[in-house]
């Protein structure tokens, strides 16, 4: 995974080092729930899930390049999703302080860069709860079409009603045009 910059944001790969500044936004009950993961309760717990993305070195850290400091990830995962079988997933989370400034689109837009012209992904996925509608917001702003609802096994609080969106590599190209 290489390191990505935008005009605001530098996503890397997650370093012992971040622990403190993800602490300090997974800790919040309106971060974790929203995506399916119950707050962290300490450091150590925020620790073992920075060394689960070390190790699997598929969720970048979202910079902000003016503190140089943490505020969020987003990352693509091969996983099954409802009745598509094994797809590409993309997932994110942003600091709330950072919401309604436009960083997780310009993330998102680098990201799709990435998955459809290096990676040479043809389509990605994206899903969210139903009562996470600044994501459902966020989602469609960027492109993606709405395909299915489905029942989305959560990490901490089972199955949840979820929307799943698709964006394909050529609706992408067409949007967006080619690097």
């Amino acid at each position: 995974m290489r390191s990505l910059e935008t005009k605001r944001l530098i996503l890397r790969k997650f370093n012992t080092t971040d622990v403190k500044a993800v602490y300090d936004y997974a800790k919040l009950d309106t971060v974790g729930p929203m995506a399916g993961w119950k707050p962290h309760k300490n450091k150590k717990e925020t620790r073992a899930v920075i060394d689960n993305f070390i190790k699997k070195d598929d969720v970048y850290a979202l910079v902000f390049k003016d503190t140089r400091k943490v505020i969020g990830s987003i990352g693509v995962h091969l996983t099954e999703l409802g009745s598509l079988g094994e797809v590409y997933e993309l997932g994110y989370v942003l600091h709330p302080k950072f919401h309604r400034m436009g960083l997780m689109t310009e993330a998102i837009d680098i990201i799709l860069y990435e998955v459809f012209f290096e990676r040479n992904i043809d389509c990605l996925y994206v899903g969210h709860f139903y009562e996470n509608l600044a994501s459902q917001k966020l989602i469609e702003k960027i492109g993606f079409e709405w395909i299915e609802d489905i029942l989305y096994q959560s990490r901490d609080y089972g199955e949840k009603k979820a929307k799943i969106y698709q964006l394909t590599k050529l609706n992408f190209v067409l949007m967006k045009g080619e690097k």
